[in-house]
């Protein structure tokens, strides 16, 4: 995957001046850098820790590297050894989430055999539902990377290697690769665009998953061949 390295971004106000044209564009953001010792990976999930704590408290307009930097107790070299800046560092975080999903949707495939997908598909919106609502950080990074055109282009990545893992659940109720793809990714989107929405305040969050339950379920009964005999 190719790395955009970005200037950095000073605050919410000039941070899209500098590289702005790399933002703009649609390829995905990453870290300029990994660590490889375990020092460095402390600080790194400092760092990340920092920025999730963050943007829940001041959201992401008025989040700025140094923020997360004196949060985090590193300085702002540092950081900037990782991360270009704040656009890099939530795209990190949505990464993060969506790594540690496909490990919990890998573990249900193991324990529901995929031609039980009720059973499968209830258990994992239910873990999801229960994420979105116990942290609010979710939503937050969620919302983060609809803020320019590379972040988008970013969390796209993520969900279409969530999808992907999706696809493979489900082979035996759709054979056909082509529409089995599509599928995957209109399940994964339209979740995680629902459940963002069952957050919001003022919103029944229990009701909008019963009925993302209900939607997505009727989706897939479409496909199910013991639903053509």
């Amino acid at each position: 995957m190719a790395q955009v390295h970005s200037e950095p971004d000073t605050g919410s106000r000039d941070a899209l001046k500098p590289g702005a044209s790399r933002l703009l564009s649609s390829e995905p953001l990453v870290p300029r850098k990994r660590p490889t010792q375990q020092r460095s990976q402390l600080r790194f999930d400092a760092m990340l820790a920092a920025a999730r704590d963050l943007l829940i408290e001041v959201g992401f307009e008025s989040l700025t590297c140094e923020h997360i930097a004196q949060r985090a107790d590193v300085p702002i070299g540092t950081l900037y050894q990782y991360f270009a800046n704040k656009y890099v560092v939530v795209c990190e975080l949505d990464r993060q989430d969506a790594t540690g999903v496909q490990s919990e949707l890998a573990t249900f495939a193991a324990e529901v055999p995929s031609l039980d997908w009720p059973r499968l598909l209830e258990k994992f919106l239910d873990h999801l539902a229960q994420l979105w609502h116990d942290d609010p950080s979710r939503r937050a990074v969620w919302l983060a990377v609809q803020s320019t055109p590379a972040t988008r282009a970013t969390a796209m990545v993520h969900e279409k290697a969530l999808a992907a893992l999706v696809a493979r659940i489900i082979a035996p109720l759709t054979p056909e690769r082509s529409r089995r793809a599509l599928m995957s990714e209109l399940l994964v989107h339209t979740a995680y665009s629902l459940l963002s929405f069952s957050v919001q305040e003022g919103q029944n969050h229990p009701d909008t998953v019963a009925e993302l339950k209900l939607m997505l379920g009727r989706y897939m009964m479409l496909e199910d061949p013991e639903n053509s005999r």
